[in-house]
């Protein structure tokens, strides 16, 4: 008997966008250890007490490993989007950093353009979770509580 959650079919279009997002978080991870390091650093909280090279170069090697992951691994989408999403909200703290800092990195040279920026990682998180199933395997879970809560109490 399996405990693994129930993977329920998934549409071409998800499928497509879970390759762009593991694409997204390969380039991304490949920008963080080499081009773009610098610009990375400006991400980094400046309270975050870590040298912020060392997190640049971390969050790098992590996002290359989810991006192959989503990519690779399509046995372990659900737990896969998971992490993937939990990663973007463990970030979401550098991208509220550069917004309070007034920061300057990857053309987000306006409080407003930062400001923006702060709406989209709440999409990133959905698209884990949208692209891999997790949201769905989620809320069939959830159902499947009610109905066990629901029987129950009759």
């Amino acid at each position: 008997m399996s405990t693994a959650p129930r993977c329920a079919p998934m549409s071409w279009v998800q499928h497509t966008a879970r390759f762009l997002l593991g694409g997204a978080l390969l380039l991304a991870g490949t920008g963080h250890l080499t081009t773009l390091r610098q610009a990375f650093r400006a991400q980094v909280p400046t309270w975050l007490p870590l040298d912020p090279d060392v997190v640049v170069v971390v969050s790098g090697v992590v996002e290359l490993a989810l991006g192959a992951a989503l990519i690779a691994l399509p046995r372990y989408r659900l737990t896969v989007g998971v992490v993937v999403a939990a990663f973007f909200v463990a970030v979401f703290p550098g991208n509220i950093s550069q917004y309070l800092t007034h920061t300057d990195a990857f053309g987000l040279n306006t409080d407003a353009s930062r400001l923006v920026r702060l709406f989209f990682q709440p999409l990133l998180v959905a698209w884990a979770l949208w692209s891999t199933g997790a949201w769905a395997a989620w809320r069939a879970s959830r159902r499947g509580h009610r109905a066990v809560g629901e029987g129950v109490q009759r």
